[in-house]
């Protein structure tokens, strides 16, 4: 019997296990007893993550798949022939919050299954089923019939069930997942099945929301904005499946009115009145996108796009400078590594998911470095309603132990032997991320690399990138291995204090990490007998008065050519305790109004 077959044969189990058996709030308890976060502590299973997920293609109608559902853990090539029990999606098994925490192996199954309606007014519409993101392989069946398969655990997607739903109102959905997570050169970031010191807790199923919504046959798919502000106008691509006759219409708004109007999939609108976009004025134009026939709306989705626009310059003394907007600009921030004691990758609301960001605005920085994770897309809609650049990273498909790592020379540092099916799925998830994630503004950087994890054909995967988005600047290797490459930047590493051990005039120059200062704070510590920094103190004083004395060293290197900073880190994760906040967000460590004085100093300094 073929893989496939026995996975027909769970659906249809599955199928009769969860109709038997109907999950209430009663079902649900978090799992372990690591400290969490207030928003974990308060959070009601019957009334997760509600928000639309999508901000840059808003529907009106929609269903939230988000709940308890039923779960089973089994062998890799073993049906269930009964649930274990009750998870809360889109919460990770291994997280407090799903109700399980427990790990999954490579060579077991991750099984969910629910029963759904289809609202009766959906009736002669195409439902299409939505997922934020799923970790790793996802194998889905609806009414017993198979509906598709994504592989990948950072971008969404989606699968067209209208015709797979039987008879009735009632539904079945089943899923199966399996994940290698550090077995295998699939994108993982930190996550590995031993967690320790800068490696964290695997992460295996659901971790983002699913929802269900109708289209017509005829709609909207995507699209892409570019800013020309030298020329204030505003490119908008947009891909649809229309039939012959149909109009797209795209319409801008400032402040809730049309100030341009076009018809067709690329359209150049003149911008009147033209509003940047910066940290320090993120305005944010509407966008309305509408598949018409003979002058009736057919399909309707809403946006937005920002007048922003990054580039590079030379200032007097010959160092390469990032611009935003055309001025130059010091970027600086926090490592950003989107973790959560309670949900692991899955914030557990969207009032956490923004609070990181305005926490990180209001201790005076002006970027995130999102650093080997990418997160649910209203994370970016948050950075670009509050006017916070980010840095995207690639999540890394494998450590550095299998290569040479050398972060302060030119070509000493050697490629990791990444198989051609590891190299083919990079590219695909790499791909896939840059479509999903370049519609938001705050984006000014792709990572495909960081410390050699995983680096692989440098020059072809810059070419890549390129050609996927040639609108963003590109750190090829954050913290090495450095080659002569078409990337833009050079970023170095160094801990604890800045450095400048490399410099090259062609690249913009950058201190990628610094930092790292240490501080457990009793009772927000998620191992107490436990942890480490790259240096400790024992008071926030201590910690303030050395954060002070790096950031006067970084304003001294930005005369020499720095361009930009990260400083490690926003939070502590896990056993490190070298974040600005504690790992379930209750402490701020240091003093804001002191912390935020040093910040735009230096951010001012260039």
């Amino acid at each position: 019997m073929t893989i496939r077959h026995i996975l027909f044969a769970s659906a249809v189990a599955l199928s009769a296990i969860s109709c038997r058996s109907a999950l209430s709030a009663d079902d649900w308890t978090p799992a372990g007893d690591r400290i969490m976060t207030t928003w974990g502590e308060n959070l009601d299973p019957s009334d997760v993550l509600p928000e639309y997920p999508r901000p840059q293609l808003v529907r009106d109608r929609w269903v939230n798949l988000n709940g308890l559902w039923h779960y089973a853990v089994t062998d890799a090539q073993t049906e269930p022939d009964k649930m274990d029990g009750a998870i809360l999606v889109p919460f990770a098994v291994e997280s407090a919050l799903s109700g399980v925490g427990r790990a999954v192996t490579e060579n077991e199954a991750l099984w969910y299954s629910r029963e759904f309606e289809v609202p009766q007014e959906w009736t002669g519409q195409r439902v299409m089923l939505n997922f934020g993101a799923v970790d790793w392989k996802a194998e889905v069946y609806v009414d017993e019939q198979f509906a598709g398969e994504h592989t990948g655990g950072y971008a969404p997607f989606s699968f067209d069930i209208t015709d797979l739903l039987g008879k009735g109102r009632r539904h079945t959905l089943t899923i199966r997942v399996t994940d290698r997570t550090d077995k295998w050169f699939q994108p993982r970031g930190k996550q590995v099945s031993e967690p320790e010191g800068i490696w964290y807790t695997a992460v295996t199923g659901i971790w983002q929301t699913v929802w269900m919504e109708p289209v017509p046959a005829a709609h909207v798919e995507s699209y892409s904005a570019e800013a020309d502000v030298d020329a204030a106008t505003l490119q908008v691509n947009v891909e649809a499946v229309v039939e012959e006759g149909d109009v797209i219409e795209v319409v801008l708004l400032a402040d809730g009115t049309p100030v341009a109007k076009a018809e067709g999939r690329e359209v150049v609108l003149a911008v009147p009145d033209m509003k940047l976009w910066s940290p320090d004025t993120p305005y944010l134009y509407d966008l309305e996108i509408k598949v018409m026939r003979d002058g009736a709306v057919v399909d309707a989705v809403k946006g937005y796009a920002a007048m922003r626009e990054i580039g590079v310059i030379r200032d007097k003394a010959g160092h390469k400078r990032m611009t935003l907007n055309g001025e130059p600009l010091f970027q600086y921030g926090p490592l950003d590594q989107g973790w959560w004691p309670d949900g692991l990758y899955t914030a557990p609301s969207d009032e956490a998911l923004a609070f990181d960001i305005e926490k990180t605005k209001e201790m005076g920085f002006n970027l995130i470095r999102k650093h080997v994770k990418v997160e649910p897309a209203r994370w970016y809609w948050h950075c670009d309603r509050l006017g916070m650049l980010v840095w995207q990273d690639m999540p890394s498909i494998a450590d550095n132990s299998r290569n040479v790592w050398d972060n302060r020379t030119y070509n000493d540092g050697t490629d990791t032997p990444v198989p051609e099916d590891g190299k083919s799925n990079y590219y695909k998830e790499w791909s896939e991320i840059i479509a999903a994630y370049k519609v938001f503004p705050c984006i000014v950087s792709w990572v495909p690399f960081n410390e050699a994890w995983g680096q692989f054909d440098t020059e072809e995967v810059v070419v890549f990138t390129r050609r996927l988005d040639p609108t963003r600047l590109i750190n090829y290797a954050s913290g090495g291995n450095f080659v002569k490459c078409s990337g833009d930047i050079l970023d170095l590493h160094n801990y604890p204090h800045p450095e400048m051990y490399l410099y090259d005039k062609d690249y913009v120059n950058i201190l990628g990490e610094y930092g790292g200062i240490g501080w457990p704070v009793e009772g927000h510590l998620w191992q107490p007998d436990r942890n480490w920094g790259y240096v400790q103190f024992k008071s926030a004083d201590e910690v303030l008065d050395t954060y002070e004395k790096y950031a006067d060293m970084l304003i001294d290197l930005i005369d020499d050519g720095f361009a930009a900073a990260i400083y490690t880190q926003t939070t502590d994760v896990e056993i490190e305790v070298n974040g600005l906040m504690t790992y379930d967000r209750k402490v701020v460590k240091l003093d804001m109004d002191r912390l935020s004085s040093i910040n735009r100093r230096v951010i001012e300094s260039m």
